[in-house]
């Protein structure tokens, strides 16, 4: 039955992590509340000159079997599980005391086993046992005992304490009791995943047996991809990578599930790039990208790739956002949301001209470190697949005609390998000199992609003749080698591949065209 405030007269605390603890105990002592602890909790509590009772003496039973066994015992479970009114004869019978809120976070697991090196036993033994039997225990009885897992949630425990005269709300355990049960699912998954992908030797493999995921939720959004499909935004837990989940937005309205995604995957293509860029991305696909000295130019080079397409866009950049680029932008075109590392003050007076505009600035991020894996949700199940993070260097290509790239063609070739890798399959990009000429996605034909690559370069006024073409996957036929060697294009890059490579080497060789093999695909589907 569900009831309103509750006097807190007797509390337990056990936490691994002790940051802000004293403070939390101090407070409920003041407020004449019991503190029961266990080891170096009650060592830290107590050697602060404020009163608290070792659960060994509250027990009767000392800590044994090193550690292991110390809070699993009736008069503490009986105390927290207790129902008030119902099980107050059974309680009182074997002298069980009403325990009302419990203050518990867990080993570090995590930390823990984050060693290379790290044995069965080692991570065995870093399980927390009692911990989650108290938290699930309290929350379980939330209707009148509180459980506090969340080191942030003290301060407001501690007003609302100071406040109701020692007593807490229905509403603020309920709250607490939503969060002690996501808190022990994280903990458990986080096992689960670790052995997971282990076998009883230690022997690590590269997908777990079972799949165990938690995500928080970070906000509600006006609606899905269309205004009829409700939505939300959930973020992981433990979310520390530079990517728009841990990007801060400080400017514009809220966003949208289209603006999340998009802007997603405008960020995770600029950060492949090391000069100036700028991404402008449109439904999910680059519609013009380019590199520079400055990121004035490089915005100017990707938005004239395709003014009309970058319309209402997303723009993406990876350098500190400047007056004067910023003025570009306003002038140029409407956007939905901009995110770059960080904004001037002086661009950021700009930006608020137009006040729609979502503004993010996402944290430094290391090239070198990699996203673990990629899923994809179909109809009952969870497609799992390594994040494709891979970044071509000059020596992973291979000239495969008798024509070879200039060293200025490579470089292009490399800038334009990056945008198709970002581009829906099937990609063809065409770039010179560090930016897009015209991009073709998402076709279900690679040569009707060449074509619709074509048409926007000729509908923004760009010249494609001594370009490089980037295609994300092996050219079946020669044809569009042919159609590539009609438009000008001195230069292609392509995984190379096909049954019919031959073919396709000899019609580039006949257009005098340099072609090199990568040897990697990127589909994007």
């Amino acid at each position: 039955m569900v009831s309103g405030k509750k006097k807190i007269s007797r509390a337990l605390i056990s936490v691994s992590d002790k940051t802000g603890i004293l403070k939390f105990a101090r407070l409920l002592s003041d407020c004449g509340i019991q503190l029961l602890s266990t080891a170096g909790t009650f060592e830290l509590i107590s050697g602060a000159g404020i009163h608290v009772i070792d659960v060994s003496d509250y027990t009767e039973l000392p800590e044994m079997m090193d550690g292991r066994v110390k809070t699993l015992h009736p008069r503490i479970h009986g105390g927290i599980l207790g129902r008030r009114g119902t099980d107050d004869e059974v309680m009182t019978k074997f002298g069980i005391t009403p325990i009302d809120i419990v203050v518990v976070n867990l080993y570090p697991f995590s930390q823990a086993v984050a060693t290379d090196h790290c044995s069965i036993d080692h991570a065995i033994e870093n399980i927390d046992i009692g911990g989650p039997a108290l938290i699930r225990a309290a929350a379980k009885n939330h209707n009148d005992v509180a459980v506090a897992v969340d080191v942030r949630d003290y301060a407001k425990l501690c007003e609302e304490l100071t406040q109701n005269d020692g007593g807490l709300s229905y509403q603020t355990r309920y709250s607490l009791m939503t969060k002690a049960f996501a808190h022990t699912t994280a903990y458990d998954g986080m096992i689960s995943n670790y052995f997971a992908e282990r076998n009883f030797k230690n022997e690590k493999s590269p997908f777990k047996s079972t799949y165990s995921f938690q995500y928080k939720i970070r906000q509600g959004l006006r609606y899905g991809e269309n205004p009829h499909q409700k939505a939300a935004f959930y973020v992981a837990e433990d979310a520390n990578e530079s990517n728009i989940s841990t990007a801060q937005q400080i400017q514009g309205k809220q966003l949208s599930f289209n603006n999340i995604a998009d802007t997603d995957a405008a960020l995770e293509c600029v950060k492949q790039f090391t000069e100036p860029a700028c991404v402008i991305v449109k439904h999910a696909n680059p519609c013009g990208v380019a590199i520079a000295d400055c990121l004035y130019n490089a915005y100017k080079a990707a938005h004239s790739t395709d003014p009309e397409s970058a319309y209402g866009g997303i723009i993406a950049l990876n350098e500190e956002l400047d007056e004067i680029t910023a003025q570009s932008i306003i002038g140029n075109q409407f956007l939905e949301v901009l995110i770059a590392p960080s904004i001037t003050p002086e661009a950021l007076k700009v930006l608020k001209n137009r006040g729609n505009i979502r503004c993010l600035q996402f944290s430094e991020y290391n090239q070198a470190s990699k996203i673990a894996h990629d899923y994809k949700k179909v109809g009952g199940g969870l497609l799992v697949q390594d994040y494709d993070s891979h970044i071509l260097s000059t020596n992973d290509i291979s000239i495969v005609t008798e024509r070879a790239p200039t060293v200025t063609q490579v470089e292009d070739m490399i800038f334009t390998w990056k945008v198709a890798k970002m581009v829906k399959s099937n990609a063809i990009v065409y770039a010179k000199n560090g930016r897009t000429i015209g991009i073709g996605a998402g076709q279900m034909s690679r040569v009707n992609s060449a074509r619709i690559a074509l048409i926007k370069a000729e509908q923004a006024g760009l010249d494609v003749s001594g370009a490089v073409m980037a295609s994300d996957a092996f050219f079946p036929f020669r044809d569009g080698i042919d159609d590539a060697a009609k438009a000008g294009v001195s230069c292609i890059i392509q995984p190379g591949g096909s049954k019919r490579d031959d073919e396709v080497i000899s019609a580039a060789n006949e257009h005098n065209i340099a072609m090199v093999f990568t040897a990697i695909r990127h589909f994007r589907h």
